[in-house]
């Protein structure tokens, strides 16, 4: 490229950057334009973006469809979360024509969660195909690590080293003993013995109870991907309980996720000792059970009793994890106090990002010490 030329593509961008108040700025072809146009009316002061996107469903839908045009599917996320923080435009997602030109993510799946009942029927139907589209790749995306994370666990966490005669694991017994082979009687000395685990009923119990408060919204909709995933694995039972002040059990949609995140309804205010009252009533095998609360920690109910409730889990023998949030935003806001208290308790609290929850699993099933395990990935716990 001659300097020329490289002069001018900085002043191009420079100009794309600076907005339509640059001073001395430079002529835009039809296309810059249009790409000005679009970063303008989110971003810009100039009059033309005064009014927002805010005047019609169509306005806003030609704008969606503009970005996506001319930006990569990154850039039109954080453009499209923006814009549902900047200007307002919940409400515009109950129009099915913009709803078909929206780029989906895990943000946009929150936002119109949130709407879900107060979104007319002419749109649910779009929004469950938005939803739906989210979830599968997010699944593609998150089902195979959750799955061989969690089986290759329980393989170890179960393996019996005292099995009966017709228990035994022969291919793994063998491998294990081949440094015992004896050439002179061409065979294997047995001195460790491997054994199947146990069968015809679930290794662990895995409870998420996960907090639907506005704040949390990224992480419900992950939460409920895993969910469905845990689910499918036979050798856990997985439950899945939401609340707000409410308590909503959503274990039997499980074969669904889409159903499970429809099942949800954010915005709520939040009752952590209520939804843990309900949880203490499905764990029936404390010391194979692990507890999985997601949540800021900001209780709206008694806070006294909802400690006391968490201690007795902690008590009778419960794995207990507090996830701060579960999603790809770094290092949530949270109630300090509560989680210092549940971690004197012994109680982990850390956030989580999604890549890393398989792990974190598999290492709860085995019994690792989490501290480890957070130093280990990076991860930063509330101080006890």
């Amino acid at each position: 490229m001659k300097n020329e030329d490289r002069s001018a593509e900085a002043a191009r961008r420079w100009r794309l950057v600076l907005g339509q108040d640059a001073i001395g700025a430079v002529p835009l072809n039809v296309e810059d334009a249009a790409i000005d146009g679009a970063i303008d009316a989110l971003y810009g002061t100039s009059e033309s973006a005064k009014g927002g996107l805010g005047a019609s469903a169509p306005r806003v839908a030609r704008w969606l469809g503009d970005i996506r045009e001319y930006f990569p599917s990154s850039v039109v996320q954080v453009m499209q979360k923006d814009a549902l923080e900047r200007l307002g435009l919940q409400q515009m997602l109950c129009e099915p024509e913009m709803l078909a030109a929206v780029e989906p993510d895990v943000h946009l799946v929150a936002a119109l969660l949130s709407l879900n009942r107060v979104m007319p029927n002419k749109t649910r139907a779009t929004a469950r195909k938005v939803v739906a589209k989210v979830v599968e790749e997010l699944e593609r995306k998150l089902a195979a690590p959750m799955r061989q994370a969690v089986s290759s666990s329980l393989n170890r966490a179960t393996r019996n080293l005292r099995p009966r005669h017709q228990d035994i694991d022969w291919l793994r017994t063998i491998r294990a003993n081949l440094r015992h082979y004896q050439p002179e009687y061409r065979t294997i000395i047995p001195e460790t013995r491997i054994g199947f685990g146990r069968r015809g009923r679930s290794l662990r119990d895995i409870v998420l109870c996960v907090d639907q408060s506005g704040s949390m919204a990224s992480s419900v909709v992950y939460a409920g991907v895993f969910a469905a995933v845990l689910a499918s694995i036979k050798a856990v039972s997985t439950s899945v309980v939401v609340f707000d002040t409410a308590v909503a059990d959503l274990t039997p949609l499980l074969s669904d996720p889409v159903e499970v995140l429809f099942g949800t309804q954010l915005g709520g205010g939040t009752d952590i000792n209520r939804a843990l009252a309900y949880c203490q009533g499905l764990i029936t095998r404390p010391r194979e059970t692990i507890f999985v609360l997601i949540s800021d920690l900001y209780e709206g109910g008694n806070n006294a009793d909802m400690l006391g409730r968490a201690a007795a889990l902690v008590g009778s023998g419960v794995q207990v994890i507090a996830l701060l949030a579960l999603n790809d935003s770094g290092a949530p806001s949270y109630d300090h106090d509560n989680a210092a208290r549940l971690s004197a308790m012994g109680i982990p609290c850390f956030a989580c990002t999604p890549d890393l929850f398989p792990d974190l699993m598999a290492a709860a099933i085995q019994r690792h010490s989490l501290e480890q395990w957070t130093s280990k990935a990076g991860i930063n716990r509330a101080a006890g």
